[in-house]
């Protein structure tokens, strides 16, 4: 019986990606054809790199939402991540990538106080990590306040060293920021879905009393994901801020709403105990091509752009709520007539046994 749900689940993940597939092959359907432009692949690259930070940080947050939780601070940590890395190669001489590596830290251990409120104090995902990210909002615009540079200028001039992030194109086309969301993707893939770890995440949504009679640290595990989250994000403001050429304590920050639309409409359950990296990667491309091909095919202005989103994303839900009852009525079904089917054998019995007395009383 656990064998068929778990390939009844597979399967609906297995369909559902398959319904993302269809919809980025309909959008280049339609885009391509009314516009030929989108279908040029230097093109098509330079306008998914506004969208890499999304496409890193969602790989990690969908570790969280598989948890039962939520992470709407990762925007709030690009900003700390990129005005530290500005600050200190600018203003504490520290060299760039060591300025990288100390944002990063930083950003980690941001991603660890939250997962410790959430995991070990029982505190609700939504309030701490609403309430980080007005606070490491804040601390960046502190940080920002050391340099010698106007915050409202950002950071500038840093070394080619460091643009080299975003200026290296493989085959003159490819750019080495996809390569590094390619890596990132396979560590995810390979974390979540083939690797112990991945099934103690998925276990300490399911059933965590159940977890934790096994020998799992569940609050650990929670925690772990927290960090992880912080961790992309601090590596989506390092490629954000090479590829801008400028650190800002407000960079990233309209990317919250867009990464968590992202984790949904890639099939993970808002409750936790069900996703899939290749869903939320589906999902990614699905967003960034409806955000590139509606104003360059059909002139929709980038500030309508929402409207088109939010349906999309409202109707996802919809459906999978849908889907979500009726396969619930149908297990219903089955339970009921698999009890009736039990109950015959004994109403059988019963009525021989009956039969059985009235030939005896009708004997005597």
């Amino acid at each position: 019986m656990r064998a068929r749900l778990r390939a009844l689940l597979a399967k609906g993940q297995a369909s559902w990606n398959v319904m993302l597939v269809s919809l980025l092959v309909l959008e280049f359907v339609i885009f391509g054809a009314t516009n030929p432009k989108f279908l040029r692949p230097e093109l098509l690259f330079t306008s998914l790199n506004d969208s890499l930070p999304v496409f890193m940080i969602s790989l990690f947050v969908t570790f969280v939402m598989v948890t039962g939780g939520i992470d709407i601070q990762v925007a709030s940590l690009v900003g700390l991540t990129s005005i530290t890395i500005g600050v200190g190669w600018q203003d504490f001489s520290l060299p760039i990538w060591g300025a990288v590596a100390a944002a990063t830290v930083l950003a980690m251990a941001c991603g660890a106080l939250s997962g410790f409120l959430i995991a070990y104090c029982r505190v609700q995902a939504m309030v701490v990590t609403l309430g980080g990210s007005f606070l490491y909002s804040g601390i960046a615009l502190l940080i920002s306040t050391l340099s010698s540079t106007e915050s409202y200028q950002g950071i500038g001039g840093f070394p080619d060293e460091f643009k080299f992030i975003a200026s290296y194109r493989l085959a003159g086309v490819v750019p080495l920021q996809f390569l590094i969301y390619a890596l990132l993707l396979a560590i995810a893939f390979i974390l979540l879905h083939k690797t112990t770890y991945g099934r103690r995440v998925f276990l300490s949504a399911v059933n965590q009393s159940a977890a934790e009679c096994s020998g799992i640290n569940t609050r650990l595990v929670i925690m772990s994901t927290y960090v992880l989250s912080a961790l992309s994000a601090a590596l989506a403001a390092t490629v954000l801020t090479a590829y801008l050429g400028t650190a800002k304590s407000d960079l990233g920050a309209d990317l919250t709403m867009n990464i968590i639309t992202v984790v949904v409409l890639g099939g993970t359950l808002s409750t936790g105990g069900r996703g899939s990296i290749v869903g939320t990667m589906l999902a990614s491309f699905v967003m960034a091509l409806l955000r590139f091909g509606l104003p360059l095919c059909f002139r929709i202005s980038t500030q309508h752009l929402n409207i088109p989103i939010g349906i999309l994303l409202v109707a996802v839900i919809v459906a999978r709520s849908v889907s979500a009852k009726g396969l619930g009525l149908t297990s219903r079904l089955t339970k009921l007539i698999t009890r009736r089917g039990g109950a015959d054998p004994r109403g059988g019995d019963s009525q021989e046994r009956g039969g059985q007395r009235h030939t005896r009383e009708a004997s005597s």
